[in-house]
């Protein structure tokens, strides 16, 4: 049977008043209340996929460069071959176009050149017998003017194969040789980016930290850009406090300021970070003298050693004396 008495409701009431006024008293001068809050570090891919692999756990340390998840990376891995053939390709064009023709087709101008000089030195061994035999009128204008027009023809002939040699030497032109250095280098750029589409669907831890969160399981679809895995790394770990306006004017960024955790027996030593342009919690009235006393600041401080604040975590509440 309960008793509902006066007196045990009495006292039951009379308890939780106690309770609420002594959490809500304030701290002594010089000594505020705060806790442990962290800058987390997300950690995600900039190209969706399915999470085939996740390498860490949930509440583990890890070191910095250790894998933390794979995303699936087939179709990139196909462009990246796809691209490393392209400019294979496009390097092999470009190679052609500058050593010019093939040996055997400069031999067989180099040929045609020899035949076209025996045909000439013919031609104008003819051309000096019927001149001398034009001179003394035995030959008529005609059968002249037939074999020097033919050894004039030989002669052209010699030179045209001269400097088709010359060009086969030569190799492409300048604007196909432009042309194909500008494919490889478009191939280049491709084959780079293939390259980084495949090293992006794998990520590495940034720096040493607390896996503080895994956002999916494997075989779950993660979309573009958000984030799989959360890091807490120790010097990412700040407190943060109140301090009344009657005290907040005595603080700056730097100061030095001792931080008291519960189970611990000596204080981490911390330094002032950030200090807040305006109050936290304002009453809806106006600054009077009385209500000025109730404005809080809110201020951040980060540990000097940020070893010292390795096994903390945020909400963790502290006391904080300068």
């Amino acid at each position: 049977m309960k008793n509902n008495s006066p007196a045990r409701l009495a006292t039951l009431l009379g308890v939780a008043a106690g309770l609420v006024l002594a959490g809500c008293s304030r701290p002594a001068t010089g000594s505020w209340q705060g806790y442990f809050e962290g800058d987390f570090v997300y950690v995600g891919a900039p190209l969706a996929g399915r999470l085939e692999t996740l390498a860490v756990k949930k509440g583990t340390r890890i070191d910095a460069g250790a894998p933390l998840f794979t995303l699936e990376q087939g179709a990139e891995v196909a462009a990246l071959q796809e691209a490393t053939g392209r400019l294979r390709q496009s390097q092999s064009r470009l190679a052609d176009l500058t050593k010019g023709e093939r040996p055997t087709e400069l031999s067989a101008l180099e040929a045609r050149i020899a035949q076209s000089r025996a045909a000439a030195e013919l031609s104008g061994r003819e051309l000096e017998r019927t001149t001398r035999l034009h001179e003394t009128h035995v030959l008529t204008d005609d059968d002249f003017d037939r074999a020097r027009l033919s050894h004039e023809a030989n002669l052209k002939q010699v030179a045209a194969d001269e400097a088709q040699l010359e060009t086969a030497r030569l190799g492409g032109r300048a604007d196909a040789i432009a042309a194909a250095e500008a494919d490889v280098a478009a191939s280049q750029s491709a084959l780079d980016h293939a390259g980084w589409s495949v090293s992006q669907k794998t990520q590495t831890a940034p720096r040493a930290a607390l896996v503080y969160d895994t956002l999916y399981r494997e075989g779950e679809f993660v979309p573009l850009g958000l984030p799989v895995v959360s890091l807490l790394p120790p010097e990412n770990i700040k407190v943060r406090f109140f301090v009344p306006e009657a005290e907040f004017g005595a603080l700056k960024a730097g100061d030095a300021v001792h931080v008291q955790v519960t189970g611990r027996a000596a204080p981490i030593e911390a330094r002032v970070s950030y200090l807040s342009p305006s109050p936290e919690y304002t009453p809806p009235v106006l600054y009077n003298r009385e209500n000025r006393a109730k404005l809080v600041f809110m201020v951040e401080a980060v540990p000097v050693d940020p070893a010292a604040a390795r096994d903390l975590h945020p909400g963790q509440p502290v006391d904080v004396a300068k």
